[in-house]
């Protein structure tokens, strides 16, 4: 999947339609903990507080132009994704249902219906939540929104371009990956731009199946996907997604849930920012890989804020949420 500059141009002047572009700061006391020059891409600053966002304001449009007669869309999702296609959906004017896991956030439920979501729940995790909402698209007639779709990379390419752009050379760029739209558009950008910034994947430990899909050369899913970072929580890799960044990205990082959490700590200690954990995720790899980084430009993609307020809470008293 690669785009052309003039078509991720396009997709800027779509996404900034309706969304301001996102800051993007070197913060000092990052700078000085991991030994680089550490630039943060400010996703949790969006209307939505997480990137997804982007991509849903870009399918949306795709899907009014290629499907008017829809009227509506199904989808799945632990929360930032529900939220984004909720809010593009019913700005359209259509509607939107919206399939989460039993136990889901709290608060990101509660935002997904603000949104105009039309919640419900089903299944233990987003993998039977997502194939639940895609049996249910053909019997109420709704259109439903995938996880991964060309239109939804397109759309969120649109962060990697203003990072790319708005900041100093990157040597290197750390992304988290869930089903892979915000690392193939990073990739995608890079391309497009003719960059050689080397770009980094990070998993989690307990939902490493992208990790293990690159490293054996075949999808590989994982029996759980039990983290609190649930923007990551994916059992069964995309492999649309795989074929992108298996051969686009450098490597793909595993960080424990330990890291995810110290690094939440650090993002607020150093930058008052508040990142979920899939947010804190990037800086935890680049953490873990300080010493082979130490005196490079390194940016992390703070890709959202999103996170229950007990659980934020246990954090910032030292703790790690248990799952």
């Amino acid at each position: 999947m690669q785009f052309t500059t003039e078509e991720l141009e396009a997709a800027v002047r779509l996404v900034h339609g309706q969304m301001a572009p996102t800051p993007q700061y070197e913060w000092p006391q990052l700078s000085a903990t991991t030994g680089t020059e550490c630039w943060v891409k400010h996703e949790n600053h969006g209307p939505i507080g997480a990137f997804k966002a982007r991509g849903a304001i870009s399918f949306i449009d795709w899907l009014r132009r290629t499907h008017p007669e829809s009227p509506g869309i199904i989808t799945a999702t632990r929360g930032n994704h529900g939220q984004a296609q909720a809010r593009a959906a019913t700005r359209a004017g259509l509607r939107a249902v919206v399939y989460v896991p039993k136990g889901n956030s709290v608060e990101k439920n509660a935002a997904m219906r603000a949104f105009g979501a039309e919640l419900r729940e089903h299944g233990d995790d987003f993998d039977t939540a997502k194939d639940e909402a895609m049996r249910a698209a053909e019997a109420e007639g709704l259109f439903p929104v995938p996880p991964f779709h060309p239109e939804l990379v397109r759309g969120v390419a649109t962060y990697a371009l203003e990072f790319f752009r708005a900041a100093p050379p990157l040597d290197v760029v750390y992304v988290p990956i869930g089903c892979g739209s915000g690392i193939c558009g990073t990739i995608a950008a890079r391309d497009a731009l003719g960059l050689a910034t080397e770009v980094i994947g990070v998993v989690s430990t307990e939902a490493a199946g992208a990790k293990l899909s690159v490293e054996s050369g075949r999808l590989t899913e994982t029996n759980s996907a039990r983290t609190f970072a649930d923007g990551m929580a994916v059992r069964v890799p995309v492999q649309a997604a795989l074929d992108i960044y298996g051969p686009g990205a450098a490597r793909i990082i595993a960080v424990s849930e330990d890291e995810i959490a110290a690094a939440m700590r650090l993002l607020f200690a150093a930058t008052h920012n508040v990142a979920e954990g899939a947010g804190a995720a990037a800086l935890a790899a680049l953490l873990q890989e300080r010493e082979s980084m130490r005196g490079r430009r390194a940016g992390v993609i703070l890709s959202g804020g999103n996170i229950d307020s007990a659980a934020f809470l246990s954090v910032l008293n030292g703790e790690t949420p248990a799952v």
